[in-house]
């Protein structure tokens, strides 16, 4: 029998918490609820969770900084729940590591689609091992630059790099299409899908991390085409 996947729900509102941790509970998924970010932090190396279901206000330690620290040590999906709608506390949360962001009050079947939708994402990308060059599948190679979309890997001057699928995805997509560029919309279509259109600043935020993880080479480039969006530049 399968090992349950474990979730932590980190939320100072004791009901909320126990309405998700009974979807959840339905879906077969095992869930432990914490209601500060101090406590969050004291858990999690020992729940060992899949997944954190993350509020952003929390007494003491806020969600925030709760994502920076747990981000510190570990890649495990992070989905922010906020009553802030603002691009920017958005914007904020994806730029710190969250791999998804939903706003309140918020559907309790929806969140469960994007539980699943970012578990199947995680779970798809195995941990990354010794550098090789024996590529299978659906991979594109650029000089110093191999990026596997079959088993998610990306290797980067002969190193092995840690990237959250949707990075991932959306550098082998830019790669496949050399010199094409796209707009901010078209990646979003491509990469996130329907949910996340008109949101173009997730775009920006995964292109800024991306660029943090892989710098411009001789002979290719993550560039900006301004007013338009973004192309993997190969330079001849």
């Amino acid at each position: 029998m399968a090992e349950k996947q474990r979730i932590l729900i980190v939320d100072d509102d004791s009901n909320i918490a126990e309405l998700i941790s009974l979807y959840l509970l339905k879906e077969c998924y095992e869930t432990e609820i914490v209601g500060d970010g101090e406590q969050a932090l004291r858990v999690f190396p020992e729940f060992k969770p899949n997944l954190v279901l993350l509020d952003l206000m929390l007494p003491g330690i806020d969600g925030y900084q709760v994502c920076r620290e747990i981000r510190s040590s570990s890649q495990i999906p992070i989905i922010m729940l906020s009553a802030k709608g603002e691009v920017f506390d958005k914007v904020l949360g994806l730029e710190l590591g969250a791999d998804d962001y939903m706003i309140k009050p918020f559907d309790s079947k929806e969140l469960v689609a994007r539980v699943k939708a970012v578990l199947r994402r995680y779970q798809s990308a195995p941990a990354q091992t010794a550098a090789h060059t024996d590529q299978q599948g659906d991979y594109v190679e650029y000089p110093d630059l191999i990026v596997n979309l079959t088993n998610y890997s990306v290797i980067y001057m002969g190193h092995s790099i840690e990237m959250p699928p949707k990075e991932l995805e959306l550098l082998y997509f830019l790669g496949s299409s050399p010199n094409q560029v796209f707009t901010r919309e078209q990646l979003l279509d491509h990469i996130w899908g329907y949910e996340y259109i008109g949101d173009t600043r997730t775009v920006d935020v995964h292109i800024k991390r991306l660029r943090e993880k892989i710098k411009d080479h001789g002979s290719w480039a993550l560039t900006t085409v301004w007013g338009i969006g973004y192309k993997f530049e190969v330079r001849r």
